[in-house]
């Protein structure tokens, strides 16, 4: 009998139909009701709850659950919305183990707090299983406000301006909405097309007209907008990606990670995306987890996660880190790429160890090679131009803390502005805050 020649490169179909259903399917499944009561009841309803501090948004968490243990999970939802109106993705997608429930009292008692995230989701999808739109526009003020991003920052600044009864013209590059939400988080976080479904409930509030296709600096500029609108958010994220900087970066299969998961996404049949045997993911954030982790799920064999400094370093929560080690991922850190291999065809990336010298990271001489036929850069996006006369706070948006920018009727928020967590949440959090902002500086 001969043994089958082993084929490397990258290739799609490495699994089949039913093993890619089954890896792509919800990785942490929703509370049914009876299970959301009894989550509900281990909490102590704190007078000062702590877990609303850790919340960026600053929801009432123990009020929500309060609602849920007595049977009005659709309450809770409103209680949740009313600080979050994108609550149901944020409960998929929160790295709630760093926020509420590390504040929460049965985590610093017990080492196991209440499960807010999951509660969170069984009150949101319970209420957006009906249909219904809890909130209503206010009278019309007769203004209108371009919205640049149909991202989680622009959809909360949206949705917030309509309620006050603000006409809103969201401008999306993209031919859909919902930003990094639709884009940029795995697949088995957000199933069932949930980011796309959470847009329309969200429209559902009225006075919002979307218009795809235009990106900023090109089909749209800000001195236009600024003409002929009475406000301008800017929410459209950071479309740039950092490069390596080393040699050999350019070659086939070595490519930026939010490409890959964007990718992956938006394909209607997982079997056609091509993974490599090898793929190395060079970065610590939650784009290379989540990078990691899906090239795993399709099929490939070895997958390592390469970072800079110590694994407590790691923008990715532990939660995380703990997942993609679960699904076979290997982790490595204080190491950084000098260059990508290959003669043609990529064949591997070289790494150097590194130190920590006071306080600054330092290449040391000592190296190795790992093997690879697909390499996936995720160290960071950047902005993809920047407008005339917005002042940068580094190498984003300069913000008060109400998102105005220096411009005059101009706010930002979100990933492209300075301040703020690279978080869905946080972005919930800026857009909700700008459009209270425009509203005052409208309305006099």
């Amino acid at each position: 009998m001969t043994t089958p020649q082993r084929s490397d490169g990258v290739q799609p179909g490495r699994l089949g139909p039913a093993a890619l259903e089954d890896n792509f399917s919800d990785a942490y499944p929703p509370l049914d009701a009876h299970e959301a009561v009894v989550a509900a009841d281990r909490c102590y309803f704190c007078h000062d709850a702590p877990c609303i501090t850790a919340c960026p948004t600053e929801i009432d968490i123990p009020l929500f659950i309060r609602q849920i243990a007595t049977g009005t999970s659709e309450a809770a939802a409103r209680t949740i919305l009313e600080q979050n109106i994108l609550g149901g993705m944020c409960a998929r997608v929160c790295p709630t183990e760093t926020l509420c429930e590390e504040a929460c009292v049965r985590e610093a008692a017990e080492g196991k707090p209440v499960e807010i995230g999951k509660l969170q989701r069984h009150a949101t999808d319970t209420l957006m299983a009906t249909g219904a739109h809890p909130f209503t526009r206010a009278a019309p003020t007769g203004k209108t406000v371009a919205v640049v991003g149909a991202g989680p920052a622009g959809m909360a600044c949206a949705h917030r301006l309509a309620m006050h009864g603000h006409n809103v013209v969201m401008f999306e590059a993209r031919a859909k909405g919902g930003g990094l939400n639709e884009f940029g988080i795995a697949a088995y976080k957000s199933t069932d097309d949930f980011a796309q479904r959470e847009l329309d409930w969200l429209l559902q509030i009225g006075g919002i007209e979307m218009r795809y296709n235009a990106r900023l600096g090109q089909e749209i500029t800000l001195d236009s907008l600024r003409a002929e609108y009475d406000a301008v958010f800017l929410g459209m994220g950071l479309a740039g990606v950092n490069a390596l900087g080393v040699p050999g970066e350019d070659k086939s299969h070595a490519t930026d990670a939010v490409e890959f998961i964007s990718e992956l996404r938006q394909a209607s049949d997982l079997a056609t995306l091509p993974v490599g045997r090898r793929v190395v993911v060079i970065g610590g954030g939650m784009t290379a987890i989540d990078a990691g982790v899906q090239s795993k799920l399709l099929g490939a064999e070895e997958v390592t996660i390469v970072y800079r400094r110590g694994q407590d370093a790691m923008g990715a929560s532990a939660k995380e880190q703990q997942h993609a080690q679960k699904k076979g991922v290997r982790l490595i850190c204080n190491a950084a790429p000098v260059g990508v291999e290959g003669n043609g065809s990529l064949t591997g990336v070289t790494f150097a160890y590194t130190e920590t010298v006071d306080g600054a990271l330092v290449m040391t001489d000592d190296t190795f090679t790992l093997p690879a036929d697909q390499v996936f850069k995720a160290i960071g996006q950047t902005l993809d131009g920047v407008p005339e006369g917005l002042s940068l706070d580094g190498r984003k948006i300069a913000v008060s803390g109400t998102g105005a920018t220096s411009l005059k009727g101009v706010w930002a928020g979100g990933d492209c502005a300075a301040g703020g967590d690279d978080l869905t949440v946080t972005a919930v959090a800026e857009g909700r805050d700008a459009a209270e902002d425009i509203h005052r500086a409208l309305m006099g």
